[in-house]
């Protein structure tokens, strides 16, 4: 038997994307069970967007088709020939909840083995999933897949493989911006990007904190890190497998600092130092803190000569500190002492 899989998007006046990343998730060659779209308000006409894609699929569909289970390769096919047409959510969102929690709501509206979470920028190819699933189903211990990651306006230049942590914790994308044709590879990695990141729901289940897979304070920014490195404490491994395609925009990722509003800048700048708080165990505390000082003080250095309303950023931090006490003996109480 097959093992479910849903795919969630959130979107957030994603109106340009949307409707090719949809399509390329209807061709997949592994049968959906679940499509969702959470939508964080936006107002770029999304959401009517997605419905009239919806819409469209739906009646489209052979009456006899909306029974049928069977993968059928897509790759050539116009919507109106899929005969494995998921069941189809959207959740429009009055305010923008954020990426994080508008993804555990969509956790929480399935039930299915798998989870893709993909961000409406990306597009994949057929065997996306098919390819990640295999690969989980045949080792119980990795809870999170994903695949090689290209920029889609250059497929010869790599978005992500994975994630990697250096030593003073700070987080990068595998390869980006180096050839694709050097990540042939396939293998374990500290974890994996939430652009288009395959999660076991066994996983899930048992990392999720105060009920929460993804660190809904956390807004956006980090929390695919947060996840990666709460999985690995508690035993979990993350996969690349250099065969599944994806195809990212990632505009935001070349527009520089300057092309940032200075609210997500403060937010991912702080998310960093929750994930640390929570997740540095008491082991490797003061050796962390020996090897990430040149680069705090040469960062901290920068930002207040250059960035200083950053520093508004331990607000949020400071407020939430009863929470992510909590967080941290939760977490610190289910880590694995060999890990």
């Amino acid at each position: 038997m097959n093992k479910t899989v849903s795919i969630h998007i959130v979107t957030y006046n994603s109106a340009d994307d949307i409707i090719e990343c949809l399509t390329a998730v209807l061709a997949q060659d592994y049968p959906m069970e679940q499509v969702v779209v959470v939508d964080n308000a936006s107002s770029d006409g999304c959401v009517e967007k997605v419905k009239a894609f919806f819409g469209q699929a739906l009646l489209e569909q052979p009456a006899e088709s909306l029974r049928t289970r069977s993968p059928i390769d897509l790759s050539h096919q116009p919507i109106g020939s899929i005969h494995n047409l998921p069941q189809l959510k959207l959740i429009a969102n009055p305010v923008n909840t954020g990426f994080a929690p508008a993804h555990n709501q969509a956790i929480a509206a399935t039930d299915t083995d798998y989870i893709l979470v993909l961000n409406p920028d990306l597009t994949l190819a057929p065997d996306y999933v098919s390819r990640l699933v295999s690969r989980m189903e045949a080792d119980p211990t990795i809870g999170s897949a994903t695949g090689k990651l290209l920029l889609k306006a250059d497929p010869a230049v790599v978005d992500s493989t994975g994630l990697r942590m250096s030593r003073n914790r700070r987080a990068f994308d595998r390869g980006a911006g180096e050839p694709a044709e050097n990540w042939q590879t396939s293998g374990l990695v500290f974890g994996v990007s939430g652009a288009a990141a395959m999660y076991s729901r066994r996983m899930i289940e048992h990392i999720s904190v105060e009920g929460e897979f993804f660190d809904a304070d956390f807004f956006a920014y980090k929390e695919d890190v947060d996840v990666a490195w709460r999985a690995q404490l508690m035993g979990w491994q993350g996969y690349y497998d250099a065969q599944a395609i994806g195809y990212h925009e990632r505009g935001w990722k070349t527009s520089g600092r300057s092309g940032k509003a200075m609210f997500i800048r403060r937010i991912s700048y702080i998310n960093r130092y929750k994930m640390i708080y929570k997740n540095e165990p008491r082991r490797t505390l003061l050796k962390t803190i020996l090897l990430s000082l040149p680069y705090e003080l040469a960062a901290h250095g920068y930002m207040l000569l250059r960035e200083p309303k950053l520093i508004k950023a331990w607000g949020s931090f400071f407020s939430q500190s009863s929470a992510l006490r909590r967080k941290r003996k939760t977490i610190q109480s289910r880590v694995k002492t060999d890990v």
